[in-house]
């Protein structure tokens, strides 16, 4: 295929898992292509012509896929499925001339997306009936990275300058700036997707260009602490659906991915790219598999050695065994067991007495 690719993301939608690549060129398009978690390869599926220009980032939310280019972002309604993916162009006035958006991002229930431009205008709006819910020009210098909450409540957005804020949603105000030491500089963020532990995970600079992983409780926005997890620079952070490993991309090429209940490498994967920065990790939506790009390798897909997740049809099986597994003791058990009924009998009583001895001779009487 012609071009660079420029930005990537996963396509999730119920029975299928998908890719789409942005490419420059000549002729700047989006492709589509499905996934095969077998071989971890990607077949062709569709193609659509970018007529504004570069698709420079793109995220999307079920059927909902949003791009941005130089001069704002188009909104793409994708329908049909595998060989028959189509996409329709949908109206998205609030965002269209308003030049290069550098990070995009959708909740995680598909209500809220957000847009922060290079200019530091930061705009969140609801989804998908467009109602704006905060619009502040001078959220940043420019940004760097954003991320909703698991429950949508907060957004953290990064600035290239190294500040961080904390962003309330509903209300569309500013909350906090995460605190920092002299010299430090914030750079990508994640909020952490497990539903239990309302963490803030970013990546921090340190004078000296050491690089750490820091870690923020949401409920007070204080520091609980970092590690360095990597040893060198880092592009991109990411983090899984289910949110037990982070992802972390460097500027020569590299991946580490990282247990988040431990805060430990637990797979590290070298020059990947070969020596280009890493300016895109997303975790598969169904499988242990990581996307990567980079501008002068394009699209890399890495399956990751991690224990393997459990599979819904495996849990069922398990749980079918173990309730066969007790029918069976049960039964044992049962018949190797004296009952309420089962009274011992004397020597000389018959094997089974008769239905006379129990309830008497019936009479006339007892005859309806």
């Amino acid at each position: 295929m012609e071009g660079k690719v420029i930005c990537a993301s996963w396509i999730r939608r119920p029975g299928e898992t998908a890719v789409v690549l942005g490419k420059s060129g000549s002729t700047p398009s989006l492709q589509f292509y499905s996934f095969n978690s077998q071989n971890s390869s990607l077949s062709l599926m569709a193609e659509h012509i970018c007529e504004e220009g570069d698709p420079l980032s793109v995220t999307v939310s079920g059927n909902d896929l949003v791009y941005s280019t130089r001069h704002g972002c188009v909104w793409l309604e994708l329908y049909g499925r595998e060989s028959n993916v189509n996409v329709i162009a949908k109206d998205l006035p609030s965002l269209q001339g308003i030049g290069l958006q550098k990070c995009l991002a959708f909740s995680a229930d598909g209500s809220r997306f957000a847009a922060g431009g290079e200019d530091g205008h930061l705009r969140i709006f609801e989804w998908p009936n467009l109602r704006i819910l905060l619009d502040e020009p001078n959220a940043h210098k420019s940004f760097r990275d954003l991320d909703f909450s698991l429950d949508t409540e907060y957004l953290a957005s990064t600035s290239t300058d190294g500040s961080a804020r904390i962003w309330k949603t509903n209300e569309g105000v500013p909350l906090t700036s995460l605190t920092r030491d002299s010299g430090e500089k914030i750079e990508c963020c994640r909020f952490s997707r497990d539903g239990t532990k309302p963490f803030l995970f970013c990546t921090v600079q340190k004078a000296g260009g050491k690089v750490v992983t820091a870690v923020w409780d949401i409920s007070t926005w204080n520091r609980l602490g970092h590690k360095r997890l990597f040893g060198k620079p880092v592009s991109v952070l990411s983090i899984s659906l289910d949110g037990k490993y982070l992802a972390l991309g460097s500027y020569d090429g590299d991946i580490c991915v990282v247990e988040v209940k431990k805060m430990e490498t637990c797979h590290l994967i070298r020059k990947v790219h070969l020596g280009a920065c890493i300016s895109t990790v997303e975790f598969c939506p169904s499988e242990r598999s990581v996307l990567s790009i980079s501008s002068e390798w394009g699209a890399v897909i890495t399956k990751l050695k991690v224990p393997a997740d459990w599979k819904d049809w495996q849990v069922y099986l398990v749980l079918l065994g173990l309730f066969l597994a007790s029918a069976v003791l049960f039964y044992i058990f049962f018949e190797n067991s004296d009952s309420f009924w089962n009274f011992p009998l004397g020597r000389d009583q018959p094997a089974k007495p008769s239905i006379q001895a129990i309830y008497g001779e019936q009479s006339a009487d007892d005859v309806w």
